[in-house]
């Protein structure tokens, strides 16, 4: 037990020290692309990273496949607005309220439904997503409906809205990673790959079930909010289905389970979105594409394949001095 744990710290290890490097070459990215537009391109794709992250806490790590991410940066994002909207409340009021209710809100939800396994689970929370978006679309008098609310900006430099959400997403990343080193993180492990052996073993998989759910959901409502203030409007869109899907299918591409993958998924479909998007809009076409051959055959993902590669040059020449 023992000699598998050590195994696991030593990959989570690994995958931590490359996660790190991957946002310090972001930290680098400013110094080189000076473009308003470039650099709200990358803001935009570490947003998803940070949906990607929180998603994968729950699917990749604890096993609950759940189709509200985007739902509950949706919510979120309209916690902060609304709050500002009628009672004129600060930022530094909002996006703490943004982070307890969706915290709050999916504990509540998480003791309701995550009895459940398979796709009555995905169905439940699918079905969740797509009454809070109808609701907040028809809602005009309150949310404004599809005209969508304005949310004021914390700055107005570009940079340092840059830098805000790398520091964000690097705390969101060490969070994870202590959480993952600890009696909680093994506990999650045990439950996503065996929850009925976890349950004999004495763990209380739907409490330790809610509490991944909860903070998957902190951490999804805390990116919303905060994207909100960026792009100074936030709508009923944040909430589509489709968003969703591009979350998926980042955590699926870069490598689900692990805390490199999210992050080098999002960073890869974002910006080849927007690179397809130009060139006739077949980004759906691809991405979908993509997830199915990787689902098919390439489970690990791009950072599977990466560990992999690194795993068998490590091999290679041990054998060969064993040959020799």
């Amino acid at each position: 037990m023992s000699a598998r744990r050590n195994l696991w710290a030593n990959r989570l290890r690994s995958d931590f020290r490359a996660a790190l490097g991957m946002l310090a070459v972001l930290a680098c990215v400013p110094f080189f692309v000076t473009s308003p537009y470039s650099l709200g391109i990358v803001i935009v794709s570490m947003y998803f990273a940070m949906l990607a992250m929180g998603w994968n806490l729950l699917a990749g790590f604890t096993g609950q496949f759940s189709l509200a991410p985007a739902a509950f940066a949706m919510l979120g994002a309209y916690t902060t607005g609304l709050l500002n909207y009628h009672w004129q409340a600060p930022l530094a009021l909002g996006l703490p309220a943004a982070v307890l209710g969706m915290a709050l809100v999916g504990w509540a939800l998480g003791r309701l439904i995550l009895r459940l396994r398979g796709p009555y689970l995905s169905l439940t929370t699918l079905s969740f997503a797509e009454i809070a978006r109808v609701v907040i679309s028809n809602s005009h008098e309150f949310t404004r409906g599809d005209q969508g609310l304005n949310v004021p900006t914390l700055m107005q430099s570009r940079v340092g809205y840059y830098y805000l959400f790398l520091a964000v997403l690097a705390f969101t990343l060490v969070g994870l990673y202590l959480l993952m080193r600890s009696k909680v993180g093994r506990f999650w492990l045990a439950i996503r790959d065996d929850s009925i052996g976890a349950e004999t073993r004495g763990i209380d998989v739907v409490r330790y079930k809610t509490l991944a759910f909860g903070l998957s959901c902190a951490i999804c409502g805390f990116a919303g909010a905060l994207y909100g203030t960026f792009s100074q409007l936030v709508s009923p869109e944040l909430g589509l289905l489709l968003q969703t899907g591009l979350v998926i299918s980042m955590v699926v591409i870069g490598g689900i389970g692990t805390l490199t993958g999210p992050l080098l998924g999002a960073l890869l479909v974002y910006l080849s979105s927007e690179w397809l998007s130009e060139i006739g809009g077949i980004q759906l076409i691809v991405f979908s594409a993509l997830v199915i051959v990787f689902a098919r055959f390439f489970r690990t993902g791009l950072w599977g394949l990466v560990t992999s590669w690194r795993s068998r040059l490590k091999t290679t020449p041990d054998v060969a001095k064993e040959s020799s």
